[in-house]
């Protein structure tokens, strides 16, 4: 089986014709929490990847705070995925970025609030440093692919390599109180579903890193007059909605590229094996599925 997941966020329902190559089968994993969403085995260029996405098939049929996140990242390593490229969707809080622009975040604050955060719940395992924050060898190969993009055929894209995403609750937008908070908390962008995926990702040891593409301008960055009916009612203007489209687009090109780039390799990285602590111990076994369920290293 592929051992990557292109993991869709916002309009990973509305790709061109042909973004990811030819879809081979789909499934949906039955976990303890759950059914994950429908996972897709794809072929692109002889290159096999797996592709999920968070919001829905054919509509955004389900907000971040009702993603079910832990069935999904479970699935992901049921079916023996090491390495993960999500993608998301925020608002610019940092004046450096704009609606279109795609953005390589390298750090992250958690605001969510009422999402199941662990798969450890009530155990005495899951005490993981979070840095980095995001698999570096991954985000490397991701550079990697944008900057040869920046200059080729996707010439004249704004790419941005590091800024700290946000991430808030939702699924309603944030207020302007809110996002000067953040402002001033460092954040460069404001979303609402890298957590606590990231999180869990690097409790199953999987490497995570994310594409973001910036949708809108964050409440207050901009004076912008609320426009009746339209998506993010206003904060997005006419003119760059295009451009966000294309950016959107070119996200599946750059996560495939990168992850071909690396298939080969043996992972080396804080990523795999965060929870090496607790195998040395003894704690836990070499079957995630135990880790889990609470059972040690001789059950």
């Amino acid at each position: 089986m592929p051992r990557v997941l292109l993991l869709g966020g916002s309009g990973a329902y509305a790709l061109p014709p042909g973004a990811l190559g030819k879809r081979l089968s789909s499934r949906r994993v039955r976990t303890p929490y759950g059914f994950s969403n429908p996972v897709h085995l794809c072929e692109s260029a002889g290159f096999r990847f797996l592709f999920l996405s968070r919001h829905g098939e054919k509509g955004y049929e389900k907000t971040a705070p009702y993603v079910n996140y832990r069935a999904n990242i479970y699935a992901a390593k049921s079916l023996g995925v090491t390495r993960i490229v999500a993608w998301t969707g925020p608002g610019a809080i940092s004046r450096k970025v704009r609606p279109g622009d795609l953005v390589l975040p390298d750090d992250l604050l958690d605001f969510t609030r009422n999402r199941p955060s662990t798969f450890y719940e009530g155990k005495g395992i899951g005490f993981l440093r979070q840095f980095p924050v995001f698999c570096e060898r991954l985000r490397d190969s991701l550079r990697s692919v944008a900057t040869r993009r920046e200059g080729g055929r996707d010439a004249g894209k704004r790419i941005h390599f590091g800024g700290t995403s946000a991430c808030t609750e939702g699924p309603r937008l944030e207020t302007p109180a809110e996002i000067r908070f953040l402002a001033r908390a460092g954040a460069d962008l404001v979303g609402m579903t890298l957590c606590p995926e990231a999180f869990l990702a690097r409790e199953l040891e999987i490497c995570y890193a994310p594409v973001a593409y910036v949708t809108n301008y964050a409440e207050g960055v901009r004076k912008m007059p609320y426009r009746r009916g339209d998506l993010f009612e206003g904060t997005l203007p006419p003119g760059e909605a295009a451009a966000v489209e294309a950016a959107k687009d070119a996200i599946p090109g750059i996560a495939i590229a990168a992850a071909r780039a690396i298939a080969g390799e043996e992972r080396d990285c804080p990523c795999a094996v965060s929870m090496e602590r607790y195998r040395k111990r003894g704690v836990i076994g070499p079957d995630f599925r135990g880790w889990v369920a609470g059972k040690g290293a001789g059950r």
